[in-house]
């Protein structure tokens, strides 16, 4: 019999490899997908521009946040609590209300 390959060949190329600075995400979703929008907020600038969107399933998004919960438990206990800090944006941008 033959044996099944399950690896995956991931390609990443050089400019998606710089990656994309984010200072604020905003969530959205409706019944059959989540939408992430990475956005970089400067200081004394009122306007910011969404520099990624990211389209998920639900199935998706909760793997993601079980990844990152994960991973978050892993950072901390090698480098301690991640502190928050209020970085005096405002709560809601008149556009949806969930954050991260």
């Amino acid at each position: 019999m033959e044996e099944t390959n399950n690896q995956l060949n991931i390609e990443l190329s050089e400019e998606i490899a710089d990656g994309i600075y984010s200072n604020l995400a905003i969530i959205t979703h409706s019944n059959s997908e989540f939408v992430v929008d990475f956005v970089k907020v400067l200081p004394g600038v009122p306007k910011a521009k969404v520099k990624a969107r990211i389209i998920l399933t639900p199935q998706h998004a909760k793997r993601l946040l079980q990844a990152l919960g994960e991973n978050i438990s892993k950072f901390e206990s090698i480098h301690g609590t991640i502190k928050q800090t209020d970085a005096g944006l405002p709560m809601n941008f008149g556009g949806p209300t969930a954050q991260a």
